[in-house]
Formats: structure tokens, C-alpha cells, sequence
């Protein structure tokens, strides 16, 4: 079975290495220029996710979530992951102002985080991707569930 078909009947994680492991394996099945949303709360794992996408690119830098910065950029062996956590954005309109088509450049993959906040700027053929923590108390463990949307 695909990762695509697996993402689509849904997968539990049991730990954050295994969050990033699959984020690993979906890196690898993406084409050269891929968008990337992950939706959920906040801790449900997205910036781990795209911790994931990143070893899977073959980045060797340390990912973090750019919260602040709004995104980051990181180059892995074929193609270069931009990081976008869309947070702090009020609507799609701010992030023409922060040139990040600059960075689109082919083969390329958009991890975006809070996807939501900037819907009407997404391209067509985004991977939509639902994170949510796996338990019955609804607080922050390593389980995750991720579900393509």
C-alpha cells in the first residue's frame, strides 16, 4: 500500500520519531514542486511533521518552527523546503509582502503550518494533510494522528 493510501485511511503514530519517519517516507512520494498543509491545533506535531519532511529532502540542518520569522528556508539534496508557519498572518493578502515566491524556485516543497489562516492563497493540487493527538484526556502526547484531508 502507498503512503498517499495509507495517509487516506489515516495513521497513528506512537512517537515522535515515528511522526517524522512517515513524514520521511511522504517526502519521498511528493512531485518536484509540492504544497504541503498540515491542519490541527496547536502541539499536535506539525512543526515535527515538517522535521520529517525535511530529513526526507535530505536537509541536515536543525528545523524549527518559524513562528517568528514567519518561514524559513533549508536546502536538501534535490530540492530546497520552505517552512512556512502561517500564525501570526491575518489573511493571504500579508504574505505578498514577504516575497516568498522569491523561493518557489522548482523543485521545491511548502510545508505550511496553520494553512487556514492564508486558504485563498494555497495553489491548486495542495496536499492537505489533518494532525491531531491520539488519547483519550486530549493532552499533549507523542501519538498523533495524521489523515489526508
Amino acid at each position: 500500500m502507498t503512503i498517499v493510501s495509507r495517509l487516506k485511511q489515516g495513521i497513528t503514530t506512537e512517537s515522535a520519531e515515528q511522526t517524522r519517519a512517515l513524514a520521511a517516507e511522504l517526502a519521498a512520494a511528493l512531485p518536484p514542486e509540492a504544497t504541503v498543509a498540515l491542519h490541527g491545533d496547536m502541539g499536535v506535531g506539525k512543526t515535527t511533521f515538517v522535521q520529517g519532511l525535511a530529513h526526507g529532502l535530505g536537509v541536515t540542518e536543525r528545523v524549527t518552527s518559524p513562528t517568528f520569522a514567519i518561514y524559513s528556508v533549508h536546502h536538501g539534496r534535490n530540492r530546497r523546503l520552505i517552512h512556512l508557519d502561517a500564525y501570526r498572518l491575518e489573511n493571504e493578502h500579508q504574505i505578498e509582502a514577504l516575497l516568498l515566491e522569491e523561493f518557489l524556485v522548482k523543485p521545491y516543497c511548502l510545508a505550511i503550518e496553520w494553512p487556514e489562516k492564508i486558504g485563498a492563497w494555497l495553489p491548486a493540487g495542495t496536499i492537505h494533510l489533518d494532525l491531531s493527538i491520539v488519547g483519550g484526556d486530549g493532552l499533549a502526547t507523542d501519538r498523533h494522528r495524521v489523515q489526508w484531508r
